[in-house]
């Protein structure tokens, strides 16, 4: 283990500047957690297939980020910025890229391939930018990053979010001045609608720039001569395939002297981020459903008038206007979607730093277990609100549960790990989010068509008890795991 170099403290302005980059990075998590599904939608994909679109993100999620982790860990080029910032600033390129090609997605499989890119950019950027605050950061002033970092989680997705919203407002195009119905369906480019685009070329142009803002404002922390000489042995002693292969082991190594209290947070995130997977997945089709009346029926009904469209047969003016309709309104849930996320993710950004005093006075442990419990009462709260304005209450609760989520149990993690291996760490933790995920997406299809009648209701429901689980086995964590963070 190397000497462990003492870190001064950073100012508010240099803790802001690190951060800024994940503002992008999150801006296309956030249009990932609320266009791609609708997308999916919109190119006829049904509420039992959403799960297993979806496996991208665990999959990448688990393949990409522990293993980016331990190679930056041994990595040192400064000329293109040092440890940490060469990998997020690929990922933000490359994630840009794929953002400008989504909305011109031809079909639903083309669509789910380009996901799996965009992931994979967006997982590329983003563990080594956990790594790097901790890298920068001392210990006191750890939680303060890292509720940092949730603040720019919340303002990325919130203006993702708020975008579609306002976007569908300002440009989405009535039905009577829309092309024709069956012109729409057999058009060679997707049933995306324009309004959508735009969204999408925001957030690849937030993603890079905000990237660059902390790549040019940060600089990192400089490994100590002994650090370099080591770096330097095992370049000459071992060969590439060797260290190709040794992110491998050092991932198996790391997990087998893992800490307990690791061990015990992956309890409570399979359930956690479990739930948060069937949220993201299902709040739009729920809307459709609670609130603008869309029934299975209805989308049956419309697609067999698209794909009668498709095949060149004659449409009904009745049935022309029926499916105007319910795509309509299928924009509206979207845009709803846009204004309740949005939502949630701006009290996160409100509340994020003011989580800090509150885990300092009642514990880490206390402040995520009630943030938990905040998350399970909204979703079991939503299916049963009517009002489109008043949907928005519940997403205070899940805003204050989102920003603890994304802080606090990094930095409780942060305390206990060894500093020279913070980024397979890291990617250890992300392993414990894309885990449950992974096992979502896998498992949820079945459940919502076999037991949960195909009801996207049931599912938000079924989410928010697992919410509920979540926190009570959070209880488990006791003062281990509190003192870590707080200092008691």
């Amino acid at each position: 283990m190397f000497k462990k170099i003492k870190k001064p403290n950073l100012s508010f302005w240099q803790i802001w500047n690190m951060n800024v980059g994940f503002f992008g990075i999150q801006f296309s998590f956030g249009l990932q957690q609320t266009a791609v599904n609708p997308i999916f939608s919109f190119l006829g994909a049904d509420h039992a297939e959403l799960p297993l679109l979806n496996l991208a993100g665990p999959v990448t999620g688990l393949l990409i980020q522990p293993i980016i982790g331990a190679i930056s860990d041994k990595t040192w080029l400064p000329k293109w910025g040092g440890r940490r910032k060469p990998f997020f600033l690929i990922g933000a390129i490359l994630g840009s890229l794929c953002l400008l090609a989504f909305p011109f997605s031809p079909g639903l499989w083309f669509a789910v391939g380009l996901l799996w890119v965009l992931d994979a950019a967006n997982n590329t950027a983003m563990e080594p930018y956990r790594a790097f605050v901790g890298d920068k950061l001392n210990d006191d002033q750890l939680t303060f990053g890292y509720q940092m970092q949730s603040l720019f989680v919340g303002a990325g997705i919130t203006i993702a979010n708020f975008s579609l919203f306002l976007f569908q407002d300002w440009f989405s195009v009535p039905p009577t001045e829309a092309a024709s119905l069956c012109s729409t369906a057999t058009e060679t480019v997707s049933a995306i609608p324009k309004w959508v685009y735009y969204s999408f070329f925001l957030g690849a142009f937030a993603s890079v720039a905000t990237i660059a803002w902390s790549v040019w404002k940060t600089p990192e922390i400089p490994p100590s001569d002994e650090e370099l000489a080591a770096l330097k042995k095992e370049k000459e002693e071992h060969s590439f395939t060797y260290r190709l292969f040794e992110p491998i082991r050092e991932i198996i190594g790391a997990i087998g002297s893992m800490p307990k209290m690791m061990w015990k947070l992956a309890g409570v995130y399979f359930f956690q981020w479990y739930a948060l997977f069937v949220y993201w997945q299902f709040i739009t089709p729920m809307i459709r459903t609670s609130l603008l009346g869309i029934s299975n029926e209805d989308t049956e009904k419309l697609d067999s008038i698209m794909e009668a469209c498709k095949a060149g047969e004659t449409i009904s003016a009745a049935d022309t206007s029926f499916a105007q309709n319910i795509q309509l309104l299928s924009e509206q849930a979207l845009a709803q979607t846009g204004l309740m996320n949005g939502t949630y993710n701006f009290v996160t950004m409100i509340v994020a730093l003011a989580l800090v005093p509150f885990a300092k006075k009642y514990g880490s442990r206390n402040v995520y277990v009630v943030s938990l419990v905040f998350a399970g009462i909204a979703m079991l709260s939503m299916p049963h609100i009517n009002d489109k304005y008043l949907l928005l209450a519940p997403m205070i609760l899940f805003g204050i549960g989102w920003a603890a989520m994304m802080g606090i149990p990094y930095a409780m993690v942060s305390k206990v790990i060894p500093e020279e291996r913070r980024g397979v760490y890291m990617g250890i933790v992300n392993m414990m989010i894309v885990i449950p995920m992974l096992i979502q997406t896998v498992t949820f299809g079945p459940i919502i068509k076999n037991v949960l009648g195909n009801d996207a209701v049931n599912a938000i429901l079924f989410g928010g008890v697992f919410f509920i689980i979540a926190a009570l086995l959070a209880l488990r964590l006791k003062r281990s795991i509190s003192a870590a963070v707080t200092g008691e």
